[in-house]
């Protein structure tokens, strides 16, 4: 075949590509049949209350008759511009406008195009409210409206969902909770602020902003080399000129604000206002998202209000591109069935997670689903057992220096580097313990909120004490599952007669199959930095502190302080071990 001949082909086939990619890209994401051309009708603005306008495109069914809506409001661009998070929503906005739907896509108070200053989290009630308004007057709009997005644009479908008009009849916020507070107690989620700061303030034209993107997804690992310098760095409060090179306000109002339960936090914390919600709602995340706490806490509010919330949970990081085509693929099933009444799009049960280690797919009427609550106590030796300690158990201990912080590895982190880990360079370190059980004789699942409660003693009066539970391989590697923080600082620790201190530690939830031959294994340490600003063991203000003092570390297990590992049991009511 001649060179011409061969371009004449490829061209050939390029074209019939582009004619048939909708029904490739619904056979790809397992989408139903996409059934409209589509219109976009870009840069429409939309007046807000203080007299600015929000700007926001239309993408429509090049069809007559009546649709309903589908908004999303992002603060991360609707097209090139936002790199790729800007390319997904032009990806979505076709997808769901090319099923029947009239899709706006909005750039939230002062990003992109939208006019304002852009102040995370403060002006999202008011501005939705007035967007969705908007909406409302349109002669194209038939009454029926749906909210879409993750992170924080599911954190924008919060902002509006309470009270809200009756038109307003479903959401599927991903990945996101009603609240974004960055802290654990007085813990400051350190890597995942700077990295949304440097993503949301990208250096360069598009196509450099562009390339930048496209290097971070191919090496996950990038952007940390590139903030490392800002993570290392104290204090953190000049940690956005580092990122930046300039300060940001709204990260100096985070830093003020430094525990979970401050006013700022407070104010912008819409879910105290769940049971005022009466849209139909979906909820998707991933084992390893970083608001999946939120998230599971507000599903709970909702069904302790009443309502029938769906639920699906995959084996997913928050920067996950399988998580988000399971979040359009959800939003899909879940707008045909609230905003059509094409109720047969509605699977059988609402509850559906991914059980990892077994690697299926299992479905349940609730979350989380009945399970036995069983307390696997810390031993000497490393052991992790079923039994009470002894009596004479001698305690552990360690050294946590800041100066030296115990890393972060894998988990729930905003980077695509995240997930399960082989943790054994990091357990080797002799700032961290461990505690292992024998091998299992059975396969064992952990379904459901895992927690630690340990006794412990520190030389210092700020120091942070870290849980995480791991899948201990038959070839010695040791994968973690989930886990926790808890700082201790005056009055937050339940104080024991013998000076010691009693500590929960919240580690989150999972749904993991422990397979027969693996163990179960608790990791204790002091730290995971950056996911979280290291204790410097001095309590001043995390703003300004410089000043670091290594805090000596005591973790108790006897028959008088019995350490344990929470874990729910499920389907089982013992624990067989390997002979």
């Amino acid at each position: 075949m001649s060179k011409k001949q061969t371009f004449i082909v490829l061209g050939f086939l390029g074209m019939i590509a582009y004619a048939t990619r909708r029904r490739w890209i619904a056979r790809w994401l397992a989408l139903p049949r996409a059934r409209h051309a589509v219109t976009v009708e870009r840069g429409v603005r939309v007046p807000m209350p203080d007299g600015i306008a929000l700007v926001a495109d239309h993408y429509y069914p090049n069809t007559r008759g009546a649709f309903p809506t589908i908004l999303i409001r992002t603060p991360y661009g609707r097209d090139l511009r936002g790199t790729t998070l800007g390319i997904l929503h032009m990806f979505v906005s076709q997808r769901f406008a090319e099923r029947g739907y009239h899709v706006i896509v909005q750039d939230t108070r002062g990003r992109f195009d939208s006019e304002g200053e852009w102040e995370p989290f403060v002006n999202e009630a008011r501005d939705g409210r007035a967007t969705i308004e908007w909406i409302a007057r349109q002669p194209w709009f038939d009454g029926n409206l749906g909210l879409w997005g993750p992170s924080y644009e599911g954190y924008v479908q919060w902002a509006v969902a309470a009270d809200a008009p009756d038109y307003l009849k479903a959401l599927l916020p991903s990945v996101t909770g009603s609240q974004i507070n960055p802290y654990t107690g007085s813990a400051f989620g350190l890597d995942g602020m700077l990295r949304w700061l440097d993503n949301l303030h990208p250096r360069g034209e598009t196509l450099e902003r562009l390339r930048t993107a496209l290097n971070r997804f191919i090496d996950p690992r990038a952007q940390t080399r590139a903030l490392a310098p800002a993570f290392a760095h104290l204090p953190i409060g000049e940690a956005d000129r580092i990122v930046l090179g300039r300060s940001v306000p709204y990260y100096r109002t985070w830093l003020e604000n430094a525990h979970t339960d401050a006013p700022f936090w407070k104010s912008v914390d819409h879910g105290a206002q769940m049971a005022r919600v009466r849209a139909a709602t979906h909820f998707v995340s991933g084992w390893y998202d970083i608001l999946l706490y939120q998230l599971l806490t507000d599903y709970a509010a909702l069904r302790a209000a009443g309502y029938q919330p769906y639920l699906t949970v995959g084996p997913w990081r928050h920067l996950d591109v399988a998580g988000a085509a399971e979040a359009l693929r959800a939003g899909v099933a879940w707008f045909d069935a609230n905003l059509k009444s094409i109720r047969r799009r509605l699977r059988a049960k609402p509850v559906r997670l991914y059980v990892m280690g077994a690697d299926q797919w299992r479905e349940f009427d609730s979350w989380p689903p009945p399970a036995r609550e069983t307390r696997f106590y810390l031993h000497d030796h490393a052991r992790l057992a079923a039994e009470l300690p002894t009596l004479n158990s001698p305690a552990d201990h360690y050294r946590y220096d800041p100066a030296d912080p115990t890393p972060a590895v894998g988990g729930p982190v905003y980077h695509q580097d995240g997930g399960a880990k082989d943790n054994r360079a990091l357990e080797a370190r002799p700032d961290v313990l461990t505690y292992t059980t024998p091998p299992l004789g059975s396969d064992v699942d952990v379904i459901g909120w895992v927690r630690s409660e340990l006794f412990v003693r520190s030389s210092r009066a700020h120091t942070d004490f870290f849980a995480r539970l791991c899948d201990v391989q038959p070839d010695g590697r040791s994968l973690n599952v989930c886990d926790g923080l808890f700082r201790i600082e005056p009055g937050s620790a339940a104080a024991q007669p013998d000076g010691s201190a009693r500590i929960v530690i919240e580690m989150w939830a999972t749904a993991q199959r422990f397979l027969r031959g693996h163990r179960i294994r608790l990791q204790v340490s002091s730290g995971a930095h950056p996911r979280w600003n290291r204790s410097l063991g001095t309590g001043e203000p995390i703003a300004t502190a410089t000043r670091m003092a290594a805090a000596e570390q005591t973790i108790y297990h006897d028959a008088a302080r019995p350490s344990a590992l929470v874990l729910p049991l499920f389907g089982a009511e013992s624990v067989e071990w390997k002979t």
